[in-house]
């Protein structure tokens, strides 16, 4: 069968980090039998991508075609990067593809939201995609928008939970304001949210975010041996990558900040096979950044010069910052995650390249505006002023977040 060759095209998966455990966390896929009665003898919508396979390494549809009795699967949709998982970041998807007859909708281009002739006939609609754990990840905003649309519909909506890669008790970063929501961030969360999708489904319907307040008739089959303080080395589960320039943990590690380099004219390392750990450009000098860099004290990771010249990478990485150009910058080799401050890092960085280089540096202002939630970062540093009124402000703000978030906890 053509889903089995599906299968067999993406089972490469990277090495976990650690030794397995000896108690693998179960993911929600692997939980769907006992949960059968939500889907027996009906047509199913799935969304999900290459991320959607179960402790055993079987792909969702084979899982449901073969465990769940008299189940049709009837449509199937993609978020950003595709359902196969091989678009570049930002790529528009605006084909509609089949896969052994099933239709394939995509949730990134003309359509971010399912629209009701793609929900036509669906009595349950599924979600089962590996996140991250950063609030400018769009996994967790297509799970919302499809989440609205399925109440619109009446159409009962069931998340398959996985674990948060960077586990679920750390948060960090602003509550985003409002005024900024995009689909990078929709709704008031931090930069790292400290949640699993089913979380974050179950605190989107309980808040009334959802468009008009409208509530989904909201299912989540939970995961099992699942542990707030758990990494995914920890898990027992293996890693695929969850898009093209998210290749391992430690890169999802150092994300929730180093994400921000894509809203100025700093290379976040896309065209390389590190991106995100390791940042540059032409004129920066490597040597001198590091200096500066080292008065902040960072904790849990060591900063090396670094070279690198971007390339274009089909699937990956299409006409990056700086092609072909030699860059020098810093390479991030973390030592300690349990310390580490990602978005607190990546906007120290930012402000050091842009006090270093204030003639070369640039802003992409919007998007590192949305990215932040808020444009009171780059207002401090373009200022000069003080961020520490900043993190304490931040602080507090996932201090209440953390007890807003607690009835919408499930481990």
């Amino acid at each position: 069968m053509r889903t089995m060759l599906f299968l067999l095209i993406f089972s490469l998966v990277s090495a976990s980090c650690q030794p397995e455990p000896s108690t693998k966390v179960l993911t929600g896929l692997d939980r769907v039998v006992e949960f059968k009665q939500l889907f027996e003898n009906k047509r199913i919508g799935i969304i999900a991508n290459h991320t959607a396979f179960n402790s055993n390494g079987q792909f969702i549809l084979n899982v449901f075609q073969e465990q769940i009795p008299g189940a049709k699967i009837a449509a199937l949709f993609g978020p950003e990067h595709g359902f196969r998982g091989n678009y570049s970041a930002g790529k528009k998807i605006n084909e509609h593809t089949f896969l052994d007859s099933i239709p394939i909708y995509s949730l990134y281009g003309k359509n971010v939201k399912p629209t009701p002739q793609m929900l036509t006939g669906l009595d349950v609609l599924i979600f089962d995609i590996q996140d991250v754990g950063s609030r400018f990840y769009t996994y967790i905003w297509t799970m919302a928008l499809a989440m609205e649309a399925a109440a619109e519909q009446g159409i009962p909506f069931v998340v398959l939970d996985r674990p948060n890669p960077i586990n679920g008790l750390d948060m960090e970063g602003p509550l985003l304001d409002p005024q900024f929501a995009s689909f990078v961030g929709l709704y008031p969360i931090p930069v790292r949210h400290g949640m699993t999708a089913g979380e974050l489904a179950r605190l989107f319907n309980g808040q009334g975010w959802l468009k008009n307040g409208i509530q989904a008739d909201l299912t989540v089959i939970p995961m099992k041996h699942w542990q707030r303080d758990m990494w995914y080395d920890q898990t027992g589960l293996k890693f695929i990558a969850p898009s093209p320039n998210m290749p391992n943990l430690a890169t999802a590690t150092v994300y929730p900040g180093l994400c921000l380099l894509e809203g100025t004219n700093v290379s976040e390392g896309r065209g390389t096979e590190t991106p995100f750990l390791q940042f540059g450009a032409p004129w920066i000098d490597a040597q001198q950044l590091l200096k500066h860099v080292a008065q902040f004290d960072l904790p849990g990771i060591k900063l090396n010069e670094a070279k690198f010249t971007p390339v274009s990478m089909p699937g990956k990485a299409l006409r990056p910052k700086y092609e072909n150009e030699s860059c020098q910058g810093l390479r991030i080799n973390l030592t300690d995650r349990l310390t580490f401050k990602p978005f607190k890092t990546g906007v120290l960085i930012v402000k050091a390249i842009h006090d270093l280089y204030p003639e070369q540096f640039s802003w992409r202002k919007s998007h590192f505006d949305r990215l932040c939630g808020t444009d009171q970062v780059r207002l401090y540093i373009e200022g000069n002023k003080s961020l520490q009124p900043l993190f304490d402000k931040w602080q507090k703000e996932v201090e209440a977040f953390d007890r807003l978030r607690q009835p919408y906890l499930l481990y």
